[in-house]
C-alpha cells in the first residue's frame, strides 16, 4: 500500500497524549524550540496543518513546519525541477515541495487512499503552485516502476513503512547521478532499536539497506521522528564511496 493513510489504518484512531514522534518521548520543549526558531510556511499549508491536527484521526502524519522547511530548503539548495512525492496524506509534503520549486518545476505526488487525495486536491486547487502538483492515485510501488531511470531530481518518502526498502530500491533507480531522497520516520517512534512489528523491522531494514549501498551518500539525521537524507553518488572510481585504484 503507498499511502501515508493505510499504514494508519492498521490502528486505532490517535488521542491527544498519543506520541508523534520520537522527539515527543526524548524532549518536547526541544522539538516546540524547533518549530518557534524555523521560519514560518504560508498561510495555506498553516491551514492544512490545522486540519490534519484538528479533523483528521492520524495528526502524526502530517510532515510539519520544521521537516517542511527543510524539504523546501533541500529544494532550492538542490536546484531540482522534478520531485516524487511519496505518500500524498493532506498534501502538505507535495504544496511545501511545489511552493520551493521554480515555475517549470514539477511533483508528482502518490496517494493509494482517494479520500486524502480528494482532501489534498482540494487544498492544491486553492494554491497557485497547484499547477506544479500531478496527484495520482493508485499503489507506489506501481507507479514507480513505470517512470524511466535517471529521471528525477529528489524523492521524498513517507508512505506505508513496510515497502519503505522497495521504495529505496526504485528511488536510486530513477534518479539522476546525484540526485536526492529524503526518506522520513527512520528512528519510527524508537521502535527500530528493537522492531517488533512489521513495520519496525521494515524501517529497520531500510535504515542497514541505505547505510550498506556503495551508491548511496548518507546522513541519518534525529530530526522529529528521523530524516535520512541520501545522494546517489555517481558510478564512477572517482567517487568517495568507492575505493581509489592502487
Amino acid at each position: 500500500m503507498s499511502s501515508k493513510s493505510n499504514e494508519a489504518a492498521k490502528n486505532k484512531p490517535e488521542t491527544s497524549k498519543t506520541i508523534h514522534s520520537f522527539m515527543d518521548a526524548v524532549a518536547w520543549e526541544a522539538e516546540q524550540y524547533a518549530a518557534d526558531h524555523t521560519s514560518p510556511m504560508s498561510p495555506l499549508l498553516e491551514e492544512i496543518e490545522n486540519y490534519t491536527l484538528n479533523e483528521t484521526n492520524y495528526p502524526s502524519m502530517l510532515t510539519g513546519r520544521v521537516v517542511g522547511r527543510f524539504l523546501q530548503l533541500i529544494v532550492t539548495l538542490s536546484g531540482a525541477t522534478n520531485v516524487i512525492d511519496i505518500g500524498t496524506f493532506t498534501g502538505y509534503s507535495a504544496l511545501a515541495i511545489a511552493e520551493a520549486l521554480a515555475v517549470e518545476g514539477r511533483v508528482l505526488t502518490i496517494e493509494h487512499n482517494s479520500t486524502s487525495a480528494d482532501i489534498a486536491q482540494a487544498f492544491f486547487a486553492r494554491s497557485p503552485h497547484g499547477t506544479k502538483i500531478d496527484l495520482r492515485l493508485g499503489e507506489a510501488i506501481n507507479i514507480l516502476q513505470s517512470l524511466p531511470d535517471k529521471s528525477v531530481d529528489l524523492v521524498f518518502i513517507d508512505a506505508d513503512k513496510t515497502n519503505y526498502p522497495a521504495y529505496f530500491r526504485e528511488s536510486m533507480r530513477i534518479l539522476r547521478e546525484g540526485g536526492l531522497i529524503l526518506a522520513d520516520n527512520v528512528l519510527w517512534y524508537g521502535r527500530i532499536f528493537k522492531p517488533q512489528d512489521e513495520d519496525s523491522k521494515a524501517v529497520a531494514a531500510f535504515n542497514e539497506e541505505v547505510n550498506g549501498n556503495d551508491r548511496a551518500e548518507k546522513l541519518f539525521l534525529t530530526l522529529r521522528d528521523g530524516l535520512y537524507l541520501i545522494r546517489k553518488t555517481p558510478n564512477s572510481p572517482l567517487s568517495p564511496s568507492f575505493s581509489s585504484p592502487d
